[in-house]
């Protein structure tokens, strides 16, 4: 009987020891758990933490390559059109046909017939061939904005009277006279001529009053250039 209480006494005491190792066993579980459990907790917030400033550094980059990129979309479309421009008036003026004339020299100098055209022989340049030395007339080869320029010398006691003529209408003229010497002047118009339309020099008043004159320092001309079509 003894022997069985002392067997029992001692299984009670194992089951005891058991019973506090399990409990102090769980206790440091328990202890882990939580200590994990804040550890994991500071780790997200740190995790959290990061990733906020990372977001907001990707963010801050995202706007600065956002206005990067439209700063540099912008110029390159200026750049463009200021390219397309350039090259637009580049093929304007490759298209833009070289019409230009230069003519001197009147065989007569005597302008006593009415509305006498006053024909210059010589001719310098004849780009575009529309100029004839032998009628005095231009005839435009393509219509455009023209520049034409008359330069005459008058004898002294002599009048001259010109005028610059564009399909029988004056569209400029000049006078000159002077008592003792021989005189010089100059005059022209900015015209826009169509293709086929005649422009030339002629006295606008007539009479044995009315001579021009020439020699090596004194040179009559006729010129005319287009500036655009």
């Amino acid at each position: 009987m003894i022997r069985t209480e002392i067997k029992v006494e001692t299984m009670v005491n194992k089951i005891k020891k058991t019973e506090e190792k399990v409990i102090s066993t769980l206790g440091d579980i328990k202890q882990t758990v939580a200590d994990f459990t804040d550890m994991f907790a500071d780790m997200k917030g740190n995790i959290t933490d990061e990733m906020l400033l990372k977001s907001d550094e990707i963010k801050r980059r995202e706007g600065s390559f956002k206005n990067l990129f439209d700063e540099t979309r912008t110029n390159l479309t200026s750049d463009m059109e200021t390219k397309r421009e350039e090259l637009t008036q580049l093929q304007e003026k490759l298209e833009r046909p070289a019409i230009a004339f230069h003519a001197h020299h009147v065989v007569d100098l005597l302008l006593n017939t009415a509305d006498e055209i006053i024909i210059f022989t010589k001719s310098v340049i004849n780009e575009g061939t529309g100029y004839d030395t032998s009628t005095g007339i231009f005839t435009a080869p393509v219509g455009g904005l023209y520049q034409f320029s008359v330069h005459t010398c008058t004898l002294y006691k002599k009048y001259a009277f010109i005028g610059l003529v564009l399909e029988d209408n004056v569209i400029a003229s000049d006078s000159s006279y002077d008592e003792d010497y021989y005189t010089c002047s100059s005059f022209g118009a900015i015209v826009r001529v169509r293709s086929g339309e005649k422009v030339w020099v002629k006295s606008t008043s007539s009479s044995s009053s009315r001579q021009l004159v020439q020699d090596e320092h004194r040179m009559n001309r006729f010129s005319g250039i287009l500036i655009n079509n």
